[in-house]
């Protein structure tokens, strides 16, 4: 079993979470359909061309932006917010020492950003600030499907775990929750700065891609509710995998398509990992049940099936998640 990496404490500049992410899509009506009745997203602003989103408990401008596109739908960026205004500054010398592609560019209803390509080519934007709006958690009246909180988040796909897990952990300062090894090596990183499970998890396969992305829930009823008003507003197919538990981070989940084929996960509240002395949960390769309590498996599509990100070749990869339903049936 390969070592795990060692978390710099001290990294170069100080990231604090997963923040926002840029989706394109086809049909904007059907986009905005989806996400605030579904998944009960708040719509913050809506121009011709695109939409922002936030979840009910947020105070920043966005989460979500969805762009009109005519193109194959695709992941135009993943977001992570840094602690200040000089952390940008820190961050545009360090990926310039380190060689990595950087650019500062100008984003709507944000600070100054940051964009950068990490070793395994995922497109991420860094940013401070954003616009300051009104949390509504506290609004139930305006409750609706998921009532989506806050964006918790990212998974990505990679052929390259290893080198995912070294470069945040000893380089930007991660911690892992949880490292699952399959036969091949490093099979899934789970990687967080703010203090629970996940902001970041690297999973092994062709990439890179996103694979989803997760919003916490107020309570486990709303799995269920996301999945009425879904089927009532003709988006019952889009349920992919779930109402289940992860073995990993312990919650009860959903995940689901939205109309451009876009993935997001549904998801009750993980539990927090903070404290300095809290050991990284190891998975070898026989111990996978643990990552299925109960339940069934999940469908091929569901491994398989990813949104790629502008302009960016995926790298094949091989087999990387344990089973799935198909073959599951077939030896029954």
């Amino acid at each position: 079993m390969t070592a795990l990496p060692l978390t710099e404490y001290d990294p170069p500049f100080s990231i604090t979470r997963a923040s926002h992410l840029v989706l394109t899509s086809r049909d904007l009506a059907a986009s905005e359909l989806f996400y605030t009745q579904v998944i009960g997203m708040v719509l913050t602003h809506r121009e011709e061309d695109r939409l922002y989103l936030r979840g009910l408990e947020e105070a920043c401008h966005h989460s979500l932006v969805i762009k009109l596109s005519k193109a194959e739908p695709h992941c135009e960026r993943v977001g992570l917010r840094v602690f200040r205004e000089k952390d940008l500054e820190l961050a545009k010398l360090f990926f310039d020492r380190q060689g990595l592609e950087n650019c500062w560019v100008e984003v709507p209803f944000q600070g100054r950003t940051l964009h950068f390509t990490d070793p395994t080519g995922t497109l991420i934007e860094l940013c401070a600030s954003m616009p300051v709006v009104p949390r509504l958690h506290h609004q139930v009246h305006l409750y609706r499907g998921g009532s989506a909180q806050r964006l918790d988040h990212f998974q990505l796909h990679t052929p390259h775990v290893q080198r995912a897990a070294e470069f945040y952990m000893t380089e930007l300062g991660f911690r892992a929750t949880d490292i699952y090894f399959n036969e091949g090596g490093m099979g899934a990183a789970f990687l967080q700065r703010k203090g629970n499970t996940q902001d970041l998890v690297y999973l092994h396969g062709p990439g890179p891609r996103l694979h989803h992305f997760g919003y916490t829930i107020p309570d486990s009823q709303e799995i269920l509710r996301a999945c009425d008003t879904a089927g009532n507003l003709g988006f019952g197919s889009s349920i992919e995998r779930g109402p289940g538990r992860h073995g990993m981070g312990h919650v009860l989940y959903v995940y689901l398509r939205d109309p451009d084929g876009h993935r997001i996960e549904l998801h009750n509240t993980p539990y927090q990992i903070i404290d300095i002395e809290l050991e990284t949960n190891i998975l070898a390769p026989d111990q996978r049940q643990q990552l299925l309590p109960w339940g069934l498996p999940p469908q091929r599509k569901w491994v398989a099936e990813a949104s790629a990100f502008a302009d960016t070749p995926v790298e094949p990869s091989g087999e990387g998640y344990p089973l799935v339903l198909e073959e599951y049936l077939s030896r029954q």
